[in-house]
């Protein structure tokens, strides 16, 4: 099963101000660190989870990855986390948003715009 997301949507105040919109997460990060490999178009960068949602995920990495790249990576969700008897591998596409150094890890945020989970 493949699924498509949206990256967020906006909410605007009790008047409809459009000044006044903000981002609204659509989905429950989770605080998880797996260990996941991100397939770029310039190679592959090892990582780490810092938390995952059905939208999206942020990165721990020791190397810089440009904003605006496309990546892919899988990941083993454990079951505890989902609720499930079995740990659940996902395969994931999406892109980086932002990545910045924070003392000696950069941290990149990246949107989940297709994830399937692979029958096991």
């Amino acid at each position: 099963m493949t699924i498509s997301n949206p990256d967020y949507f906006t909410q605007t105040d009790t008047a409809g101000n459009p000044s006044t919109r903000q981002e609204v997460r659509c989905a429950v990060r989770f605080p998880i660190a797996l260990p996941v490999v991100l397939s770029t178009s310039n190679g592959d960068v090892p990582a780490r989870t810092r938390n995952i949602s059905a939208n999206g995920a942020l990165f721990e990495l020791d190397q810089r990855i440009p904003s605006g790249i496309e990546i892919r990576f899988s990941l083993r969700m454990p079951g505890s986390v989902l609720g499930t008897a079995h740990d659940v591998l996902v395969h994931c596409a999406g892109r980086v948003v932002r990545c910045s150094l924070s003392q000696h890890l950069y941290i990149a945020a990246a949107t989940i715009d297709e994830y399937q989970f692979v029958e096991q």
